[in-house]
């Protein structure tokens, strides 16, 4: 199987790019220069400097409409911080909206990133948070599935709901799940899903470390890893089996100049 490479542009909605116009012109831009998508970073807050952040789900929204081809997404949202019910519906909203091109992020979140977990009175124990999170996705199936669905978890409750309609791809949009390599039980949690979204790589060694374990784990040939664009070449990642290479912009992001910048440049290779 020949595996190509795509690549995104992946960018905070910070400063200039708060607001989701801007991010709907970038989104546009990036397709009309051959990018294959465009990823937000999932904030409510950030440390300093940051001040103005945008939501990415208004965002997405925007940049749905504002494109045709390239696939979309928040890298990633911390679910225990989000209702499953929301969820489900923005999600699906978003997938019709583009046309089926939405691939869902999903992970434990930080608070140390900007105390937006502490700031909010939301759970702060990883191993909860975990919890949360396995529970989550297993409700998000259920309601994407269109079917009645009854469910008392240990932390939500779903009686007697249908949700329709429901997501335009099937048996529903893909998930990829975000994990700090060496950490095995994110990964483990990722192989149950579509995708992976590896951070914390320092570098070809360890890329090629998590590779080696992705393959010795079975996982499929289909299987998703998108990689951030830091300390990879992507050339390398591409020789790797990596599918996906995304450009790094940090937090400092003010001026959505140097987005476009690097949009009109085009993708690597």
């Amino acid at each position: 199987m020949v595996i190509v490479m795509r690549a995104a542009v992946f960018f905070p909605p910070f400063g200039e790019a708060a607001h989701p116009r801007v991010c709907a012109d970038l989104a546009a831009r990036a397709e009309e220069h051959g990018w294959d998508g465009v990823f937000l970073w999932d904030h409510l807050q950030y440390r300093a400097p940051t001040t103005d952040v945008g939501d990415p789900w208004i965002a997405m929204a925007a940049q749905a409409v504002a494109t045709e081809q390239i696939r979309l997404g928040a890298m990633i949202t911390p679910l225990a911080r989000r209702r499953p019910a929301v969820v489900a519906r923005q999600v699906t909203a978003l997938d019709q909206l583009s046309d089926g091109r939405m691939t869902v992020g999903v992970g434990l979140g930080l608070d140390r990133s900007g105390h937006e977990l502490s700031s909010f009175g939301e759970e702060l124990d990883a191993r909860t948070r975990a919890d949360m999170l396995d529970e989550h996705l297993e409700v998000l199936e259920a309601l994407w599935s269109g079917q009645p669905l009854h469910h008392r978890g240990r932390h939500y409750t779903a009686t007697d709901v249908h949700f329709r309609p429901t997501p335009v791809q099937r048996p529903r949009p893909p998930i990829w799940v975000g994990a700090r390599w060496p950490n095995r039980r994110p990964i483990q949690r990722a192989l149950r899903y579509d995708g992976l979204f590896p951070v914390d790589i320092g570098g070809t060694q360890d890329l090629a470390d998590l590779m080696g374990h992705l393959h010795e784990q079975g996982a499929p040939d289909d299987f998703d890893v998108a990689v951030l664009g830091l300390g990879v070449d992507p050339d390398e990642a591409a020789d790797l089996g990596v599918t996906w290479w995304l450009t790094w912009f940090g937090h400092e992001l003010r001026d959505a100049g140097d987005v476009r910048a690097v949009i009109r440049n085009g993708p690597p290779g």
